[in-house]
């Protein structure tokens, strides 16, 4: 046990022990997020590397590192996670926000930020709350509803948007029950990021993903994969505005099918690429004539 060290050889005992369970890259950018949450300084601003860290935090690092040696998201770990601009709490009752998720959350923000007329907008899975408290911070004269099935990640939602003063009304129900979700009101926006991962895929994915992240929000069943669309589709229907759209993430290699879909149901869709290049986000316009 180091009695202290500099913030320059923190970082170098950080990446030594991760090397065997994360490449160079992710291992640098795991180490600089646990220095920056005990610090408080961004890598911009360790000038050197060579402030000197006390014992106490030297003992925070090393309790730290036991966790993540154990295949344990860094984000579950600092209970925190970037999404938006916003630094929202996480825990493992919820999906940690991803970057591809945030794309979703721009799309919607660069069609209706010159809009001055209030919008509503319904997000179905809230998890954290990071796709309503971020379309809720872009947009602030939008009316927002959030559901979820899970009252651990609302109570996760409602602290997130009480840190932030955004006023979202959460509500908890199983929207793939039509009893429960048909009484919402009508919405001019439908947005989701719903569990679209096949079952079968779990055998293929990463430990810190799989033994960790909640498996309700990520997993579907082999033989119906598309059945939280389905669900948008059909609630869309009659709760969507006139000129209504649904956005949704989805998985990189059911866009077609989920394109065809919401056809069936008589949306005009729109599939959108993510930064990769791959298929992960639909817009499903009412088109009902």
């Amino acid at each position: 046990m180091f009695a202290g060290m500099t913030v320059r050889e923190a970082n170098q005992h950080i990446i030594k022990n991760l090397s065997d369970i994360y490449p160079g890259g992710e291992a640098a950018a795991i180490s600089d997020l646990v220095i920056e949450h005990l610090t408080g300084l961004p890598k911009s601003r360790r000038t050197g590397d060579e402030i000197f860290l006390n014992e106490d935090l030297v003992l925070k690092i090393e309790i730290i590192l036991q966790r993540l040696l154990q295949h344990e998201p860094v984000q579950y770990v600092l209970n925190e996670s970037w999404f938006c601009g916003l630094k929202l709490y996480v825990d493992k009752n919820v999906l940690i926000p991803r970057p591809e998720t945030e794309e979703l959350v721009e799309w919607i923000v660069s069609e209706f930020k010159q809009n001055k007329d209030e919008i509503s907008i319904l997000d179905v899975g809230t998890g954290s709350g990071c796709i309503p408290l971020a379309l809720k911070n872009k947009l602030p004269h939008a009316g927002i509803w959030s559901c979820d099935i899970s009252q651990g990640a609302l109570n996760i939602a409602r602290k997130n948007a009480n840190t932030y003063k955004l006023d979202v009304n959460f509500i908890q129900l199983n929207f793939l029950d039509r009893n429960e979700r048909n009484p919402l009101p009508t919405f001019n926006i439908i947005v989701s990021n719903p569990p679209y991962i096949p079952e079968k895929d779990r055998q293929v994915m990463e430990p810190n993903v799989v033994n960790f992240e909640p498996s309700k929000a990520l997993f579907v069943p082999n033989d119906n994969a598309l059945l939280f669309y389905e669900a948008l589709a059909d609630f869309g229907i009659n709760h969507l505005e006139q000129d209504g759209c649904i956005y949704a993430e989805i998985h990189e290699s059911l866009g077609s099918l989920t394109v065809q879909l919401f056809g069936m149901y008589g949306y005009a869709t729109e599939l959108r690429k993510d930064m990769q290049g791959k298929d992960r986000m639909i817009k499903a316009c009412k088109n009902f004539k």
